[in-house]
């Protein structure tokens, strides 16, 4: 059976513009892919808010996973809050599956997004979710939260955008997605 480790983001220190904070919408996130997995027979570990990241990881690649997720929202550069859009889907340059699961991200992820033709992938190499761990990995900024119309769309998209990562891990395992 497949396994994937979900992780979403840890930064409780990261306000969106408007209320809350990335570590909560990202958790109400990874809630919403779970069931998908369960239904859909995929396995999964997750990180947990009181870890740093590094005990993630550490947690991640002694869990046996196949497969491990990150799950973000995006900030601008200090002095740039609110003027960009965009997700990003990164993945580290030499895992040839990171890479596969990053594009399957972004296709699948281009069907929900506002603004399809703004969904990126990225090599890194600084990024330590997809660097340090065993299993290929992808880390999705899906909305840009110091934007108020992309706060808004994640809060009032968080299932639908659960349900559409859910769909990409299935589809990377090859095994039929099923509802939960």
């Amino acid at each position: 059976m497949p396994k994937v480790y979900l992780s979403p983001s840890l930064q409780e220190y990261n306000p969106y513009v408007d209320g809350g904070n990335e570590e909560y919408y990202m958790n109400l996130v990874a809630d919403a892919i779970e069931p998908y997995l369960f239904a859909s027979g995929i396995e999964f570990d997750r990180n947990s808010p009181e870890m740093t990241l590094s005990q993630a990881i550490k947690d991640s690649n002694n869990s046996a996973n196949d497969l491990h997720l990150a799950v973000h929202s995006n900030a601008a550069p200090e002095g740039s809050a609110g003027r960009y859009t965009g997700a990003d889907i990164y993945y580290y340059p030499s895992s040839l599956n990171g890479k596969r699961f990053a594009e399957i991200l972004q296709r699948n992820y281009e069907n929900i997004y506002p603004y399809p033709d703004d969904v990126d992938i990225i090599p890194t190499t600084s990024l330590a979710e997809v660097r340090r761990t065993k299993a290929p990995s992808a880390l999705i900024e899906v909305a840009y939260h110091d934007n108020p119309e992309e706060a808004q769309w994640i809060r009032e998209n968080v299932g639908a955008i659960g349900r559409n990562l859910a769909q990409s891990i299935v589809e990377y395992f090859g095994v039929p997605f099923v509802e939960a």
